[in-house]
């Protein structure tokens, strides 16, 4: 920032004095003494104040500012102006000189000036000093206070230098978590705070324990385009020499120069600066002694007995190490501020950027995919004689409509013709017929030129008369074939086709798999692979469909469609390789474990079913090696999410063992995250102070209520078995507060089950049961009851559940997977209680859309619609689909909302415009609001698609003969 060019006086006046009081009475003698950079501007005349407790000081001051005078524009910015409160107190007996008595200080900032501004008027509470009459104020009374005018006879810095200036505010907020050191034993102690840019804050008391520390403050954000503000808490280090040199390459404290002004102005005593001379007091032999165990308990300048720290490596690293302890052990760090006025790069704003693009690049329409041939030509052709019908059609009812309407359309053929007649004159007069061969013609000549491949003249007019009358056949032909396909829902409008992505394409099949329709299932992943057979995710999908119903030859063709896209894609190799020994082709199989090992080596899952291909051929050895390895991979990978933090896996559920980016462990007393802020400000802000980093942080077992009730289940058994001890002597993670075990056996369970590999899960669970790290947990009885609902053995797959239930009790899966059991086997109670059980837990079962569907379905059978509507609502919200929707509008339509059924209804069909009970609904929805065309016209789609509800096709015709409409064969 520049400097002002010549000398100009600053004027400070305190006009008057609010809210007063005294140590002799309510109507003291008072007066005003200035103060700025360390000089007495003056005092004011002596006032006694009003018993109201004001006072009319009308007292002025200057100094002046001036580049090279003792007070500079710098010296404005960065210092106050002290006005300093004192009381005369009244004259004793035999007193010969007046006594005075500090009643308090007030602190003007004379920042505005150096902004711009040449007066301003400011209210400054006055700060009582310690024992003043003004502390004693009750509650509710107003704080003593100065009024104060600034002013300057012309702005010190003109339009053009602001503009080209910057104005850096530094703010030390507080200190947390100081030393014991620091804490006051004695006398009151004074702390210097200082900044030197670009290193950081530093901070060093003048206790009889000396201290010196430094923060380092990175203000690189403050290049970042469009940052005027970075904020954080930033810990304090020892102040060693080498490392703020090797930080900020300043070989000198910043301390060092000002110490001594400090004790001269100040008087508070020595201040020390590491592998600096100390500064001793001449005035007292205490304060000689008092300096010297200064130096020997804390400062690294050495005393006269000891060897020089540059000389004692040794002596030296045991005095940083004090140092270091102090602040590691208190975990010291600073709040600090620095803000811009501007920014130093400024950010372009989004409108000119857009500007810019508009002008390399003009926003253009995007083109429209044009497809030649001969079948598109007939396409279009067709279109517009259907454009043209609607037209001449909307011209006749706006001619005839009333006449049509009276004879209600018992029309004879003389009239018939007359209006014929009259149509083709008001065609003609009014120039549509005109515009209608206009329209047609385009689409004639690309007939001509597409279909028939005439280009050029014809050679003869005999030629020409064959082609025209060959050209009017074709178009009167394929103007029939166009009427004719003209229905009244095209006269209305087009109906805008929905689009339903992969994903919901997924869920429709799942929907349908669930449901057991196999063949609505197939559709839907068909579709995928048509939309995008590049997409491997779809092929795997779809083998895994294939699985389930056990066509193992058409599993093993997508899994190959699927490896074919991507050879090195780990997951395809292993569906290979299942298949491969489902089908006993085990040369293959061996080779697509082995590939995928090699592509991935810390693959758990592909070094397991390694070892159980092994397990097959009988190679014991083999075996080994395989689920060793396996087991080194888990081991290895559970060490690193214990210490990243990463996310773990407990029985298919997610447990966070760290909380997002920050990791917050018991011993750490602050951490800082950087953010950037819209509004150009980048913040660096502690998690926690120190007052809130010191509560006790809970384990992840107690967020996992399973957990802690599993653990009394994973004592290692003894088995005879040596050979599986072997085996799986290495595939427990061991358990930690924070940690949830797992075994090789079981991670690969739950890959399978994902696949639908069921008749290769059976061989894995025998591995789970027999491994000592293993052996019956929740989850090895949730997929046994799984696979037994998979085979309808209902008894089974209940006895397993209950097994599971008394081992997690509050397992949401097991409550899941129980009302499944009994919603299949028709107790639809049971299945109820189970289903609001689990949607009761905090934590979601691994799959609830179906939980939500089957719900809503009881909820709708016993005709409690309100409840429906709640969990279908919750379903949509979460997972939309067709009969989500359907069971929505289903549900408002019991409640008689007819508006909103009809709105869920509609979404629905929008999914599925195939589902019987949707239409039919629909239909009760278009009685109930009387609309006869389109109750009649879903009508008709439900019996067109068979509706096999017979009830709910009763209650249609009831409510049809109600209201005497809807069914077109009344």
């Amino acid at each position: 920032m520049e400097q002002i060019s010549t000398g100009k006086p600053v004027q400070i006046t305190v006009t008057d004095g609010y809210e007063l009081r005294g140590s002799k009475g309510d109507t003291p003698v008072t007066f005003i003494r200035a103060e700025f950079n360390q000089a007495v501007l003056g005092d004011s005349a002596k006032i006694t104040v009003s018993s109201e407790g004001t006072a009319k000081y009308n007292f002025t001051s200057s100094f002046e500012i001036s580049p090279e005078g003792a007070i500079t524009l710098y010296d404005l910015a960065q210092k106050p102006l002290f006005l300093t409160m004192f009381e005369v107190l009244p004259k004793e007996k035999k007193q010969k000189e007046e006594k005075t008595l500090i009643l308090g200080q007030a602190v003007v900032d004379l920042l505005p000036l150096v902004e711009g501004e040449s007066s301003f008027e400011t209210v400054v509470p006055v700060h009582p000093v310690s024992g003043s009459p003004l502390e004693t104020l009750q509650s509710g009374v107003k704080q003593c206070s100065l009024e104060v005018k600034v002013s300057v006879a012309e702005p010190l810095l003109t339009a053009a230098q602001i503009l080209g200036g910057n104005l850096l505010k530094v703010t030390l907020e507080a200190a947390y978590s100081v030393p014991e050191s620091f804490i006051p034993v004695g006398p009151m102690q004074n702390y210097v705070v200082g900044l030197q840019v670009p290193s950081g804050g530093e901070m060093e008391d003048e206790s009889p324990l000396s201290f010196h520390g430094v923060a380092y403050v990175n203000m690189v954000p403050l290049l970042y385009p469009g940052v005027k503000r970075i904020r954080g808490a930033f810990h304090v280090y020892p102040y060693l020499d080498s490392t703020v040199y090797e930080k900020t390459k300043c070989l000198l404290s910043l301390f060092r120069d000002i110490g001594h002004n400090l004790i001269q102005n100040n008087k508070i005593g020595g201040i020390t600066s590491p592998l600096s001379k100390p500064v001793i007091s001449k005035n007292l032999k205490e304060d000689k002694i008092q300096a010297s165990s200064i130096k020997s308990q804390s400062s690294d300048t050495p005393l006269e007995t000891e060897p020089p720290l540059n000389n004692n490596p040794e002596g030296q690293n045991k005095l940083e190490n004090i140092f270091l302890q102090q602040f590691v052990e208190a975990g010291t760090y600073i709040v600090l501020e620095i803000q811009l006025d501007k920014a130093l790069v400024p950010k372009r704003m989004p409108e000119e950027l857009a500007r810019r693009v508009k002008e390399m690049i003009p926003p253009r329409p995007p083109l429209t995919r044009r497809t030649g041939g001969a079948q598109k030509v007939v396409s279009d052709y067709h279109m517009q004689i259907k454009s043209i019908s609607r037209a001449i059609l909307d011209e006749y009812h706006r001619m005839f409509g009333k006449q049509v309407a009276q004879l209600r359309g018992d029309i004879d053929s003389e009239t018939l013709e007359e209006q014929k007649c009259q149509l083709n004159y008001e065609l003609n007069c009014s120039g549509k017929y005109f515009a209608f061969k206009e329209q047609l013609k385009h689409a004639v000549v690309k007939i001509v030129r597409e279909k028939y491949l005439k280009t050029t003249s014809f050679e003869s007019q005999a030629e020409l008369q064959a082609f025209i009358s060959e050209l009017y056949v074709f178009l009167v032909d394929q103007m029939h074939v166009a009427l004719n396909q003209t229905m009244p829902d095209d006269v209305q409008r087009a109906v805008p086709t929905v689009y339903t992505s992969s994903e919901q394409l997924r869920l429709f099949a799942f929907e349908a798999e669930v449901n057991e329709d196999f063949e609505t299932a197939t559709v839907y992943y068909e579709e995928r692979l048509v939309r995008e057979p590049q997409n491997l995710e779809h092929w795997l999908d779809y083998g895994a469909f294939c699985l389930l119903t056990e066509d193992n030859s058409k599993a093993q063709e997508c899994f190959r469609k699927a490896l074919s896209l991507n050879q090195n894609h780990i997951h395809s190799l292993l569906l290979c390789g299942v298949l491969a020994v489902l089908m006993e082709n085990y040369e293959q199989a061996e080779i697509f474990f082995e590939d995928a090992t090699c592509l991935e080596p810390t693959n758990v899952v592909a070094w397991t079913l390694l070892g159980l291909y092994y397990e097959i051929q009988s190679n014991d050895i083999r075996m080994e090696m395989a689920f060793h390895e396996a087991s080194k991979q888990l081991q290895a990978r559970v060490t690193k999410q214990k210490s990243t933090g990463a996310v773990e896996y407990v029985e298919g559920r997610k447990v966070e063992s760290s909380l997002g980016p920050l990791r917050i462990t018991s011993g750490s007393s602050t951490a800082a995250f950087k953010v950037e802020a819209p509004t150009g400000e980048f913040l660096e802000e502690p998690t926690k102070l120190q007052s809130q980093s010191r509560e006790p942080i809970l384990s992840v077992l107690s967020q996992v209520p399973s957990i802690s009730q599993k653990l009394s289940n994973l004592l290692v058994k003894e088995t005879p078995a040596k050979r599986e001890t072997l085996k799986c002597q290495d595939s427990l993670t061991f358990l930690q507060p924070a940690q949830i075990p797992t075994t090789i056996f079981m991670e690969t369970i739950r890959f399978l089950m994902k696949v639908n590999a069921v008749q290769y899960v059976h061989r894995v669970l025998a591995h789970e049961l027999l491994c000592p790290q293993g052996g019956p947990s929740c989850e090895y009885y949730l997929v046994l009851a799984q696979t037994h609902l998979l085979k309808k053995d209902f008894t089974k797959a209940e006895e397993y559940l209950q097994q599971a239930a008394q081992m997690d009790y509050l397992n949401p899966n097991v409550w899941g997977l129980k009302g499944h059991l009994y919603f299949l086997t028709g107790n639809h109670a049971e299945a109820k209680a189970c289903y609001e059980r689990t949607i009761s837990f905090v934590v979601d079962a691994s799959e609830m859309h179906f939980i939500f569907l089957r719900l809503g379905h009881i909820y709708l059978e016993e005709k409690e619609y309100e409840k429906a509507k709640k969990i279908y609502l919750q379903a949509c919200k979460r997972s939309p689909s067709c009969f989500t929707w359907l069971g929505l509008g289903t549900a408002c339509y019991r409640l008689e909302e007819i508006t909103e059924a009809e709105d869920a209804l509609s979404e629905a069909n929008a999914l599925n415009n195939f589902n019987a009970e949707v239409w039919a609904y629909l239909a009760l929805v278009s009685l109930k609001a009387g609309r006869q065309l389109e109750a009649e016209q879903a009508y008709k789609y439900t019996r067109k698609l068979k509706l096999k509800d017979e009830t709910l096709l009763a209650e249609i015709h009831m409510v049809q003969e109600m209201v005497g409409f809807g069914n077109p064969s009344f």
